[in-house]
């Protein structure tokens, strides 16, 4: 054992400004914990987050980044175009060409379309863009008889539970299917029909129920082959008539009724 500044004791521990503790870390300015780490001062720290503190300045809110709401209305301006036959089974799009006809870069649309591909509205077709998926009858028969497994069950339910009033808050959106079919544009009628049906079955109280039969709702409405009057205006006029008669029915609480209608509503589709 040494005295003095270099003083050792029997575990080799020097005192002093070189102190070391038994695990070989140094005190002073130079802190090192029992991982080798060397720490901050504490004197250094406290000025040195001052001087950060001060130094930083206040950064202004920016405004929200658009991208995702210009795919989004590309999204709808697409889904539109499908409902109404402007883009026709079979033939290819690429997304520059449309891109440039809506007035934005090809990145917003090419997204867009993945989304379509995803729901089976268009397939990708490497080095060239997008087809249109050709539909026939059989798919679209599929996608009504889905619906109605779905749909019906829970509106015979409702139409044993709710009162008149709860299908009376409905009667406007089933009054705008009769407009939008009177006009006989079929993507007007299309978002009028889906909102009346959400309307209903958010009734349930179930989200992904809406959720999943709004999603097939939209599948069906799609035209078909590729004829853009596949679907009349008199045909789009019997088929909002089916909406009111439906809420007569509902609100009357007449499952019979509501049965009879549901199951002409969704063949006849």
């Amino acid at each position: 054992m040494r005295d003095g500044s270099g003083a050792r004791d029997g575990s080799g521990v020097r005192d002093g400004s070189g102190v070391r503790d038994g695990s070989g870390a140094r005190g002073g300015s130079g802190v090192r914990d029992g991982s080798g780490s060397r720490g901050v001062p504490a004197a250094r720290t406290s000025s040195a987050a001052s001087s950060s503190s001060s130094a930083s300045p206040s950064v202004p809110p920016r405004p929200p980044i658009q991208r995702a709401s210009v795919r989004g209305q590309i999204l709808d301006a697409l889904r539109a175009a499908l409902v109404a036959g402007e883009l026709a089974p079979g033939e290819v799009y690429s997304a520059p060409a449309l891109g440039e006809s809506f007035g934005v870069s090809a990145t917003p649309v090419r997204e867009a379309m993945q989304q379509l591909a995803t729901e089976g509205a268009v397939e990708v077709v490497p080095n060239r863009g997008f087809r249109v998926v050709e539909r026939g009858a059989r798919e679209l028969a599929e996608l009504a008889e889905i619906r109605g497994l779905i749909e019906a069950p829970v509106m015979l339910r409702l139409a044993r539970t709710l009162s008149v009033d709860d299908w009376e808050d409905l009667r406007p959106l089933a009054e705008e299917t009769a407009r939008a079919a009177a006009v006989g544009c079929r993507a007007t009628y299309a978002e009028a029909d889906r909102a009346f049906h959400r309307a209903i079955l958010a009734l349930a109280g179930n989200e992904q129920l809406v959720r999943i039969a709004d999603d097939l709702h939209r599948r069906a409405q799609w035209p078909l082959g590729g004829s853009p009057t596949a679907r009349a205006r008199l045909e789009l006029m019997a088929d909002a008539a089916q909406h009111l008669a439906l809420l007569d029915a509902l609100s009357a609480q007449d499952l019979s009724a509501v049965d009879a209608l549901l199951r002409e509503h969704f063949v006849s589709m």
